[in-house]
């Protein structure tokens, strides 16, 4: 189905019932809202896995403006201010009242602006494979020691200079390498997916808002608890990065989960562990 938010049509589809009779009463499951990564991918990255978690909390698959079946918008409002707005006002459209939202990759990107935008909103946050702040320099270099010199070259050449074009390569050569231990069908959501390139060569790169983007000092504004997942091979986010995340929370407030020998798809190299992470933060 599509829901209008901010004056964008956006694609939504929800797992689970809300509410599950529980002897003489109904009760009400929490609502796991999940941000998917990209830009330019869709929501179709968790499924089938994250159906899995439909017997604790309805999920709330969606696609953010400009990726997947939702509208474009305006290209200037492809920003994280927007998207994490629209995060909000998606919850108060549906009347989802303290969710939890949980982000991966570039959708970790918009969780933290939505957290830090809109503090006490959440009742959790899940930030997985994800950064504060990008450091290039870093993603290079764990480009070099996983996929050698042609790795590290096309993640320069697309990183420094996006364009269809140096997509296309880094596709080929980079991404393979997001997910080191994954099943060999597990790499059949990138078929299943709507790419929208336009969307990932607007905001990628140095030069553009994925190198200005900062949440460090912002995000000793969230409240609620997060879990911080981060797999210990994964070259497009490191694991320093998300370390950097959970300095920067307020103590007490963070659990930080690294996942030996995965990448940046820690469900894809990790399923039963990530999955059982999720969960058992989930019902804390």
């Amino acid at each position: 189905m599509h829901v209008t938010v901010n004056g964008v049509r956006l694609y939504v589809d929800i797992e689970g019932a809300g509410l599950v009779p529980d002897g003489p009463r109904m009760r009400e499951k929490p609502t796991l809202v999940l941000l998917h990564g990209g830009p330019g991918f869709d929501h179709s990255m968790y499924k089938p896995a994250f159906a899995a978690l439909s017997d604790i909390a309805q999920i709330v698959y969606y696609d953010h403006r400009g990726c997947g079946r939702s509208e474009n918008g305006p290209a200037d409002r492809w920003t994280l201010d927007q998207w994490g707005d629209d995060v909000r006002t998606l919850c108060d459209t549906l009347g989802i009242e303290k969710p939890i939202v949980l982000g991966t990759s570039f959708g970790g990107f918009v969780a933290q602006a939505y957290a830090t935008r809109h503090p006490g909103h959440a009742a959790k946050l899940i930030l997985v494979s994800t950064a504060a702040k990008c450091d290039f320099q870093q993603v290079y270099a764990a480009f070099a020691r996983l996929g050698g010199p042609e790795a590290e070259k096309a993640a320069r050449n697309y990183w420094s200079a996006p364009s269809d074009t140096t997509r296309a390569v880094y596709s080929r050569l980079c991404v393979p390498l997001y997910a080191p231990r994954a099943r060999r069908d597990d790499g059949a959501w990138v078929a299943r997916a709507i790419t929208r390139n336009e969307t990932g060569v607007h905001f990628n790169g140095p030069g553009n808002e994925h190198g200005r983007f900062d949440f460090k000092d912002a995000l000793a504004r969230v409240s609620c608890p997060v879990l911080v997942m981060a797999g210990d091979r994964d070259p497009i986010t490191p694991i320093a990065f998300s370390e950097q995340i959970s300095a920067c929370l307020p103590p007490g407030h963070v659990q930080f989960r690294r996942f030996p020998d995965c990448g940046h798809g820690i469900v894809a190299d990790d399923r039963e562990g990530a999955l059982q992470a999720i969960r058992d933060f989930v019902l804390a």
